[in-house]
């Protein structure tokens, strides 16, 4: 390359790296993993997953609490739109609701009469169906032979297994339209493929055969994900051990990468967007860090 050519490069790489990379704003770091950021309107929840709390975070004032102990190793949730929060309890292997002031509701901890491995993320539909992963990553003796997502709803009823397909299911999270479920692959084996998925969803519930929208090889998949208003998918994905890095990937439907955002922190784990019109991405971090970044440009669809 001459070197005219290179000096443009070079200026076109340094202009392009301020346009991608967002400014952070440390919210919080905690001794625990956090995980499962859930917006409700007014406040942000989220977990510090080996503490077994959920910490309520209000950015009107900056007052962050702990708003319920005695987790059970609460990793992804989502918020029910009645004032409750449903959460993958992963040390507790099961699924439940969280009512303020009131008793742990248990949605889901068996199938087929065998203890659940260790929920980990889920979705809620507009019919009330309940999508959750259930790896094992604690790497446990376990009663059932797989690692897979199933379908249930909020009355609980018995879950129903829907892939056969996954080694180690991670983030979970539907289209906009729902016509899709997205699911995070991400084993931790090098010789394991990390991929995200989209699964098309037929109208008993049942998943056809996947589409891969992204291979992340041997680097660190997707961890969790939020989608936005016009249904891009954005995931929390990689780690300094190996790889480019961690991320933010903000992809489209057909698994294009549209750009990539480097992390203040290692290991991102899940995020969300919350505050007025959804504007400001919120990240959890496996150092136990929370984040957010209020320029992205992207307004948050869930």
């Amino acid at each position: 390359m001459c070197t005219s050519a290179a000096r443009a490069f070079g200026a076109a790489s340094r202009i392009w790296n301020e346009l991608t990379e967002w400014r952070w704003q440390l919210v919080a770091r905690h001794e625990h993993i956090t995980e499962g950021p859930a917006w409700d309107g007014q406040f942000l929840y989220y977990s510090e997953i080996d503490a077994n709390r959920t910490w309520r975070y209000d950015p009107s004032s900056g007052e962050r609490k702990v708003w319920r102990e005695d987790t059970n190793g609460a990793n992804g949730m989502v918020h029910d739109g009645q004032g409750s929060l449903l959460v993958c309890e992963g040390r507790g292997r099961r699924v439940t609701r969280y009512t303020d002031g009131q008793p742990t509701v248990v949605i889901a901890d068996q199938f087929d009469e065998q203890q659940l491995n260790e929920p980990n993320d889920l979705a809620l539909d507009g019919n009330g169906r309940i999508w959750f992963t259930d790896p094992n990553y604690g790497g446990r003796p376990m009663q059932l032979a797989h690692e897979s997502v199933y379908r249930t709803d909020t009355s609980g009823a018995p879950p129903v297994r829907v892939t056969l397909d996954t080694v180690r299911p991670n983030g979970v999270l539907l289209s906009a339209d729902e016509d899709e479920l997205f699911v995070a692959d991400s084993p931790r084996e090098r010789s394991q493929r990390r991929q995200l998925r989209a699964y098309p969803i037929e109208r008993d519930g049942s998943l056809d055969p996947p589409r891969i929208l992204h291979d992340f090889g041997e680097g660190r998949g997707v961890d969790g994900m939020t989608r936005t208003t016009d249904g891009l998918v954005v995931a929390t994905a990689g780690f300094y051990e190996r790889g480019p890095g961690p991320m933010i990937y903000v992809f489209d439907t057909r698994g294009r990468v549209l750009s990539t955002h480097p992390t203040p922190a290692d290991r991102p784990t899940n995020c969300t967007f919350a505050e007025k019109d959804r504007a400001v991405l919120y990240v959890t971090f496996g150092g136990g860090e929370l984040y957010r970044a209020t320029d992205s440009g992207l307004l948050g669809g869930v």
